[in-house]
């Protein structure tokens, strides 16, 4: 029998490896995307529920950068990521009237909850959150607020606002900001028996309560929306287009929307999918 001999050099060899190495390797690189998103997406489990769920269907990886609203956003404005998942509607609108990103597509919503110690010693237990924030000013209870510029952060600015108490020094010697995430801030509250402003999916999710307890839920006012925006290629050539716009697309669709509606912990549904409903 003959033995094959190549009649290529060696170092053609290496190159044409090198070659397949680099066009593997940049394959696998176009395969992935990064989402900007809220420590809420992150801390309440939805994404390791709902990314893999993306990979089956677009073998598609993505590098979740779970960061407060404000933060997120600004990464979209420098380029530092492909997608937006974030919660804060006027910032949202805002960054889609600066043309940082393509279009705001509403996703899905939950609410926010005042939490505190059972005890109430601030008696807020009610519907109200605007009449709650009062007596937490009034009686100098300890408040902590996530200071960090997120979606909730900004949501609990509102309501102080709304109490008439957005003033510095108007909410109470008992106000403290911590600059941290929600799962931190959770945790600062539970050991300091305070209050804390927290999306409903990461309380749902948080397992060091203590004795703190939803003391406000029900106002109209605490409804959470959230919105997913591709990042605008027009500004920063370098964003994923095909594979940023595949995630925007899924997450709205059916069956995005219905891996979303079946997270649920304990029973209880977190998030709750509203793609397409005009006004959100």
């Amino acid at each position: 029998m003959k033995s094959f001999k190549s009649n290529w050099h060696p170092a053609l060899v290496k190159c044409a490896c090198t070659a397949i190495v680099l066009v593997a390797s940049m394959a696998a690189q176009a395969q992935s995307i990064v989402v900007a998103s809220t420590t809420s997406t992150e801390q309440s489990g939805l994404f390791a529920h709902l990314l893999p769920e993306f990979k089956k269907t677009t073998g598609i990886d993505v590098k979740v950068v779970a960061l407060g609203t404000g933060q997120a956003l600004d990464m979209g404005r420098r380029g530092d990521a492909d997608v937006l998942f974030v919660h804060d509607r006027v910032a949202e609108e805002k960054i889609v009237a600066d043309g940082f990103v393509v279009k705001r597509f509403p996703v899905m919503y939950n609410d926010f909850v005042l939490v505190g110690p059972a005890a109430d010693p601030a008696k807020t237990h009610g519907k109200d959150i605007v009449e709650a924030l009062k007596k937490l000013a009034g009686t100098n209870t300890v408040f902590i607020s996530r200071g960090d510029k997120s979606g909730t952060h900004a949501a609990e600015l509102r309501f102080w606002k709304l109490a008439g108490l957005d003033a510095a020094g108007a909410k109470g010697s008992g106000y403290k900001e911590c600059g941290c995430g929600m799962g931190p801030a959770l945790n600062m509250a539970s050991s300091m028996g305070a209050y804390v402003l927290a999306d409903r999916g990461t309380w749902l999710s948080f397992k060091n309560r203590g004795d703190l307890t939803v003391l406000v839920e029900g106002d109209t006012r605490l409804f959470n929306q959230y919105g997913v925006m591709l990042v605008n290629p027009a500004k920063h050539p370098h964003v994923k287009v095909a594979e940023g716009q595949k995630f925007v697309d899924w997450v709205v669709s059916p069956a995005g929307q219905a891996v979303i509606a079946s997270y649920k912990i304990g029973g209880e549904q977190l998030f709750f999918p509203n793609a397409g409903v005009p006004g959100q």
